[in-house]
């Protein structure tokens, strides 16, 4: 069962929302990585300070866990030409649901209808379709806004390494560079599967990650394919009526057991970014995180009672997302819209290549 089947708390969705200039979208990362600045703020007192990440370790103390997660996003921005001689039709690929057959969303998704062909670049055709098993339109709450493509040959990580795009998100106005194969993952990240990062570990360095372990921090990492759970943008007028798509997770047994130990000390869990909180949450059953693969359609919002993490490290998020609600959930309501426009007020830098915030 969903939490948002399970909630009584009844809220609009404009009741999560701010007032942001948008020269304060970051369009690009900061110069170096580990250069952000971060806003930490104690949710019991309200208090904020204005820190830099490079300062993370300071505000932390043993036994804490940090746990971060390890997937790594697939270069699945892809164009191809609409036959015959048709123009240019933007792809983002989200997850191959069978041999050869994407699910995608697609610009101009009411032009792209199924039957409807492409050519894509290295001899690659595509054809829209509507599978025989409805079973993958069943399992999104939406299927109007995705399409299902199947390509000839079927396409490989290999293809998509070569001819693929960094699936930017749409506030960023500009074309992926080689910087963004770099900046746009985290440095730690290992399996391949996301079609957007998990932001909050873009902002981890080695020198960090050292400074952490020196501290007697541990360090622990699971896997969350970020897909349209995380960005999928609320809809409905009423949060309740909002249906989070599935995501896949893999906690190892090593993280399990290191938040078990953590917890027995009277240590604190500290998930890097949204997709570690929905992961960790999801995996709980009766006050302990379960090692294995899951999936997860949790929509966390107020009124939710968070059985696993006590601190969180995030970026500062889009009005009415999901994760704003997330975060609104985790520090309240108040406190995090108030924090976001003394944010603004500081010039802080938001969304994906923005600026950090710890909450604890």
């Amino acid at each position: 069962m969903s939490t948002s089947a399970c909630l009584q708390i009844r809220m609009k969705t404009r009741e999560i929302s701010f007032n942001l200039p948008p020269e304060l979208i970051a369009q690009r990362p900061c110069a170096e990585r580990g250069n952000s600045r971060m806003m930490v703020m104690d949710r019991k007192s309200g208090k904020i300070i204005h820190s830099d990440i490079g300062e993370l370790a300071s505000m932390l103390s043993p036994p804490t866990i940090v746990v971060m997660n390890d997937s790594r996003v697939r270069k699945a921005r892809i164009f191809g030409i609409s036959e015959p001689g048709g123009g240019r039709v933007e792809f983002l690929l989200l997850e191959e649901v069978k041999p050869g057959l994407w699910q995608s969303l697609a610009a101009k998704a009411k032009k792209q209808k199924p039957g409807k062909c492409y050519e894509f670049p290295g001899g690659i055709r595509g054809c829209i379709e509507r599978p025989a098993d409805n079973s993958v339109f069943s399992a999104h709450p939406d299927p109007s806004a995705v399409r299902y493509i199947r390509f000839d040959p079927p396409l490989d990580e290999a293809y998509l390494e070569k001819h693929g795009h960094m699936p930017l998100p749409p506030y960023i106005r500009r074309a992926d560079t080689v910087m963004d194969h770099e900046r746009y993952q985290t440095i730690y990240s290992r399996l391949i599967g996301s079609t957007a990062a998990p932001t909050a570990g873009l902002h981890l360095t080695e020198t960090i990650l050292k400074s952490l372990t020196a501290k007697g921090i541990d360090l622990a990492f699971l896997t969350l394919h970020v897909g349209l759970g995380t960005f999928l943008p609320i809809r409905s007028e009423n949060i309740e009526e909002h249906v989070m798509h599935r995501e896949k997770y893999d906690i190892p047994v090593e993280t399990a057991e290191l938040i078990e130990k953590t917890r027995l000390k009277g240590g604190r869990v500290l998930a890097v970014g949204t997709t570690v909180v929905r992961a960790l949450e999801s995996a709980c059953h009766h006050s302990q995180v379960w090692p294995g693969k899951g999936e997860t359609d949790i929509f966390i919002y107020p009124g939710y009672h968070f059985q696993v993490i006590d601190q969180l490290l995030t970026n500062f998020h889009t009005p009415e997302s999901t994760l704003l609600f997330l975060v609104a959930a985790f520090a309240g309501k108040e406190q995090i819209l108030g924090a976001y426009r003394k944010a603004v007020a500081a010039d802080y830098r938001f969304f994906s290549y923005g600026d950090a915030m710890l909450i604890q």
